[in-house]
């Protein structure tokens, strides 16, 4: 009767170092093929690292830019409105506060150790100042900052302090609920009309 299952041949030193070779060979190569995933994963890593690193310092760039367009567009406007008041001040619209005032400045800033502060428009008599800040859009938050005036002025200029101080708020644009502001608030309210500027400063009072 012959055997099913011949028992395999004992394995010799040349197999079992073939074998060993083969397997220590594969190992290696396995070791290289994940060395070389890992390089090209790091590599595209970098690569997609540094293209977002570019394009954030794009968009940062861009975002800068329009900031500055911004800024200058909002100074524009603001020195816009500065001149068109003053002009209309300097000609022929200087008897309003129930007084005339016989001399304007603008951009007048005064510097006194730790504290300084600029006044748009400015109108002098012999007893009276008159202090005009000017908006190109103006907003009820503008409302502190105008009545801080009166109290840095006369600070910052002790010449003036028995002197009347009236405000007023000057705009291109005024909506309902800051024009009442003002007038609550004893302030006069300079605006654009058409052509022309209107001042309502019935409801003033001495600062």
């Amino acid at each position: 009767m012959k055997n099913q299952n011949p028992i395999p041949p004992a394995p010799t030193f040349e197999s079992t170092w073939a074998s060993s070779r083969k397997a220590k060979w594969q190992m290696l190569k396995a070791e290289q093929q994940m060395k070389e995933a890992n390089r090209r994963m790091k590599e595209q890593m970098q690569e997609q690292m540094q293209e977002t690193g570019l394009k954030m310092q794009e968009t940062d760039r861009r975002m800068k830019e329009l900031q500055k367009l911004m800024g200058s567009w909002s100074t524009n406007h603001g020195s816009f409105a500065e001149e068109y008041f003053f002009n209309a001040f300097e000609n022929g619209k200087q008897d309003f506060f129930g007084e005339h005032f016989n001399k304007i400045r603008k951009k007048v800033k005064y510097v006194e150790l730790n504290l300084e502060d600029e006044y748009d428009i400015v109108l002098y008599n012999d007893n009276s100042v008159a202090i005009i800040e000017v908006k190109y859009k103006a907003h009820e938050n503008d409302i502190p900052s105008v009545l801080k005036k009166a109290e840095t002025f006369r600070i910052l200029c002790p010449s003036y302090k028995d002197f009347k101080i009236y405000l007023g708020f000057a705009s291109m644009s005024f909506y309902e609920e800051l024009e009442q502001e003002c007038i609550k608030q004893g302030i006069a309210v300079i605006k654009q009309v058409g052509d022309t500027v209107v001042i309502n400063d019935s409801h003033l009072r001495v600062f």
